[in-house]
């Protein structure tokens, strides 16, 4: 895994144990390259706003320190995961990155109570089939975390579910395909 784009372009980032080791895969699993460039190059293309932004289920921290890479803002990761929060801290320090990131190692529901917005960008890679993903998103849509003129929200998904069309207030602007995985964009 590496930042595909601006100041810390090419800068390798620690990824998940792996995977093969019993208990491993509960810890992370990262957005691959191939569609962080995808979903990069789409946000970049409709202006999206890189200046504050909020990681959620932030695993590694790969989509954040994409954005903090492409801009020049701030960045909060959310992640319940003690070993995903640790991760996160250090590609923060390895991409230079830790004065401009903040970790909260919680649950994204508890999170959206205690954060203070509004962001710009809002990425979120929940575990597929979590079942409480959609609803902690509706929450966030409809909360002052974000506002609908300058707010952008991503959702990375089973490329097996469809799309939903709303996001709360945020309707879906842009789908795409990529594997197993799909991203889409709300605004």
């Amino acid at each position: 895994m590496r930042v595909i784009a601006g100041i810390a372009k090419g800068r390798r980032l620690k990824g998940p144990p792996d995977r093969s080791r019993r208990g491993a895969s509960a810890v992370t699993r990262p957005t691959s390259d191939l569609v962080r460039e995808s979903l990069f190059s789409a946000l970049d293309s409709m202006g999206a706003d890189f200046s504050h932004v909020l990681d959620l289920y932030a695993g590694s921290g790969a989509l954040g320190i994409e954005a903090l890479s492409r801009g020049d803002g701030a960045c909060d990761f959310v992640e319940r995961q003690g070993a995903a929060c640790r991760l996160i801290q250090e590609n923060l320090r390895i991409t230079g990155f830790e004065s401009q990131g903040s970790v909260f190692c919680m649950p994204v529901d508890k999170a959206i109570d205690r954060l203070e917005g509004p962001y710009t960008l809002v990425l979120a890679d929940p575990p597929y089939g979590d079942a409480a993903a959609l609803p902690s998103l509706g929450s966030l849509a409809e909360s002052r975390l974000v506002t609908q003129d300058e707010s952008v929200i991503v959702l990375e998904h089973s490329a097996r579910e469809e799309p939903k069309a709303a996001l709360g207030r945020f309707s879906l602007v842009n789908s795409r395909r990529h594997g197993d995985s799909a991203v889409s964009i709300y605004r």
